[in-house]
């Protein structure tokens, strides 16, 4: 139940954000995505399938609902966004600290776009995506990429990410669970980094390779599996209303069957 609450309050908010303009100039921002729904929501379960429920909101709302979905093109997102999270996700000792689960929040998004960098700038340097960067000096292409992570760390991971998750979370905590038949996760004594923490970074390393060489191959062998009947470009930007309404439809169902089945082994 979390994991589908989760996968579609992100998927919803990703596609509200596709309706906003962007400030076009030297680098072109895109104002949101509000990263603080996915950081407030999954900081609360704080589980595997938290994590992963974050990618795969984007990949049914915001690629196979409006017909622009590429198999292995999603791969990269699953491995990244959701080993980037899991590992956030234990450094938490105290799930009622507003602080702590913001800089987590902060962590994990900051982990997604470092990630995403590195497999952008590999691209570049096997030929498989042409990435602006000084003809005679290659090396610049880590300071252009570089330039837009950075950019997206601030944005998203601080502006509408960690800042709102403040003041968003605890006023959430104690309130979603229920909803769904389930109790506050509890904290946990020691230091935020564990040998679990450990663990988890390692697996982010370990399968970071394996997110690019796959992203790599995507871009050359047309994705394997494809979906684009390109339904925004069909029926104009007014369709992104399609995935938001299915997203909120989802979302709603969850909570009230949650409520519903609560309601009933209490009576």
């Amino acid at each position: 139940m979390a994991f589908i609450l989760i996968m579609s309050l992100h998927g919803m908010q990703s596609m509200i954000t596709e309706l906003l303009p962007s400030i076009s100039g030297v680098l072109d921002v895109q104002i949101g995505p509000f990263w603080f729904v996915a950081m407030s929501v999954a900081l609360l379960f704080r589980s595997f399938w938290a994590c992963l429920a974050i990618p795969v909101g984007i990949t049914v709302f915001g690629e196979i609902l409006i017909g622009d979905f590429n198999a292995l093109g999603t791969v990269e997102g699953l491995i990244v966004i959701t080993l980037s999270w899991f590992f956030a996700m234990s450094l938490i000792t105290d799930p009622m600290d507003p602080k702590q689960i913001a800089v987590v929040g902060f962590i994990a998004k900051a982990m997604e776009e470092i990630g995403a960098w590195f497999i952008d700038v590999g691209k570049f340097y096997v030929g498989v995506e042409e990435i602006d960067a000084i003809a005679w000096l290659p090396e610049t292409v880590w300071v252009t990429e570089g330039v837009g992570a950075f950019t997206q760390i601030i944005v998203a991971g601080i502006i509408f990410g960690a800042i709102p998750t403040y003041f968003l979370y605890p006023r959430l905590r104690g309130k979603i669970e229920p909803l769904l038949g389930m109790t506050p996760v509890e904290g946990r004594d020691g230091p935020m980094f564990t040998r679990t923490s450990a663990k988890r970074l390692l697996a982010w390393v370990v399968f970071l390779p394996l997110a690019f060489v796959i992203e790599a191959f995507s871009e050359t062998s047309g994705g394997l599996i494809t979906f684009t009947p390109q339904f925004v470009e069909t029926y104009g930007q007014e369709f992104l209303f399609v995935p938001i309404l299915a997203a909120a439809v989802v979302a709603f169902s969850v909570v009230a069957y949650r409520q519903r089945k609560t309601d009933s082994l209490n009576n």
